[in-house]
């Protein structure tokens, strides 16, 4: 996935250095050009920006002036011909300060630092995800989490489904197909038409029976080379 940029300076050959530095750079896209940071943030606000190449001496208001009260997470590249201003840009968090004339293996490793900032957040943001564990179910009159692990199998009765846990069972108004479909499939398998089973719950296989808990579950005969290649597959240490 490409780096979405926009390029704020109030001078127009500038702009078009820039833009074309990131054309050569294959992880890098422009998605907007403004002469002044006034224009960019309509270009902030119509796009998603994940680096912005910014000016600092622009007219109306100045790039320091724009970081100062900018609430965007982009990073930030200042791209100016001023070399005195860099103190007072770190200290607003910029990722890189280039001097112009910028040379492009100069521009190439800004670049790559916001790359490298880029996966980052996408990894934090990965990890902070809600975890998936559990569902809700209506049993009884009341609204009842179901935890995945603790689910051992489902049993189809006509427009119900018996949920069977290691210490209770829950009748539920539900097909078991309606089920299947929001179960998670890298968790659960259906074994039979009547059978929903949760696979790392499973102690053994003999013959066509399954061996769940204390029960064993009936694999159909027209399932059987479908769910042994499911639930063996990468699993089974051979001679």
């Amino acid at each position: 996935m490409k780096l979405k940029c926009i390029i704020v300076d109030d001078e127009p050959i500038a702009r078009k250095v820039i833009e074309e530095f990131i054309e050569d750079i294959d992880f890098m896209e422009v998605v907007g050009q403004a002469e002044n940071p006034a224009k960019a943030i309509k270009l902030l606000n119509d796009n998603i920006v994940d680096v912005i190449f910014l000016d600092i001496n622009m007219p109306t208001i100045s790039g320091i002036d724009f970081l100062k009260s900018s609430k965007n997470t982009a990073s930030i590249i200042m791209t100016t011909a001023y070399a005195e201003h860099a103190v007072e840009a770190f200290s607003l968090d910029v990722l890189d300060y280039l001097v112009k004339p910028i040379p492009f293996d100069r521009f190439l490793k800004a670049c790559n630092k916001a790359k490298e900032v880029s996966e980052t957040k996408q990894r934090l943001s990965a990890t902070q995800q809600p975890i998936n564990d559990h569902f809700f179910i209506k049993c009884d009159n009341q609204i009842e989490k179901v935890y995945y692990a603790d689910l051992l199998y489902a049993e189809s009765m006509m427009n119900y489904v018996l949920l069977h846990t290691p210490t209770r069972k829950m009748i539920v108004y539900i097909t078991l197909k309606g089920l299947e479909e929001q179960l998670p499939e890298n968790q659960f398998i259906k074994v039979h038409k009547s059978f929903i089973v949760n696979r790392s719950k499973i102690k053994s296989i003999e013959g066509n029976m399954i061996n769940i808990g204390n029960e064993k579950i009936t694999i159909s005969q027209n399932l059987r080379e479908k769910v042994l290649n499911e639930i063996l597959k990468d699993k089974m240490i051979r001679r």
